[in-house]
């Protein structure tokens, strides 16, 4: 059975008179512990089926279905719920809380769920992620690809599932970028993490298992790892 469905999956959206058909019958299967790679051109709809599989959004009309539940049929505090408890998101710019260090950015979302004594945790995400001597700094005392470490801990925070990735390499210099994704193989691999990585980098898409390609709205296999 796959962890995650995406069934005749539509989005569009309206302006005035205008409507813009983002996504049109896209469909696709996903395996738990499954790595994939969703490529595409600029503006053929990537962010928009991220923002879907997120809960950040809910399509005009398909289903997605993550661990046997249909996410646009939640209301919107059920899919606020939902995403903390099985889901964590990693965008191109780290989206850290500038005011606040890296040990208590990854605290946040583990104090929001209700978590009893997170230190603990927190700090081994940090040293999972090659910061255990950064982690009482803050996001401006970072270079950029601790930033999207320590995002990526926060993301990994409350334990999820599904861990969704867009262009979170599209800031980063090439060796930097290898480096973070080696450690997102490293996590697919040792929690069988299932992992979706939306790029336009070739070289990223090549870590998945599989590749599938956005266009027109419509989602086709790419080819196999």
């Amino acid at each position: 059975m796959s962890f995650l469905q995406l069934t005749d999956l539509y989005k569009i959206y309206k302006e005035g008179d205008i409507e813009t058909v983002a996504l049109r019958g896209a469909g696709l299967e996903v395996a738990l512990g499954e790595f994939v790679a969703i490529t595409g051109r600029s503006g053929a709809g990537k962010s928009t089926l991220m923002n879907l599989i997120g809960g950040l959004t809910t399509p005009s009309a398909g289903k997605v279905v993550i661990d046997g539940i249909d996410i646009a049929k939640l209301s919107e505090a059920e899919r606020a719920s939902f995403r903390r408890q099985k889901i964590g998101i990693v965008y191109q710019t780290d989206n850290l809380i500038p005011f606040l260090t890296a040990l208590e950015n990854v605290l946040l979302p583990m104090q929001l769920a209700g978590h009893k004594q997170p230190n603990d945790v927190a700090r081994k995400l940090l040293a999972d992620v090659g910061l255990a001597e950064r982690m009482r700094h803050k996001p401006g005392m970072l270079s950029g690809g601790e930033r999207q470490r320590a995002a990526i801990a926060v993301a990994l925070a409350n334990e999820p599932k599904l861990l969704l990735a867009d262009e979170l390499t599209g800031e980063l210099d090439s060796a930097t970028a290898t480096k973070v994704m080696d450690l997102l193989l490293t996590l697919n691999i040792a929690r069988k993490l299932t992992l979706i990585v939306v790029t336009h980098n070739r070289a990223v898409a090549a870590y998945a298992q599989r590749q599938v390609r956005i266009q027109d709205g419509q989602l086709s296999e790419a080819r196999h790892a």
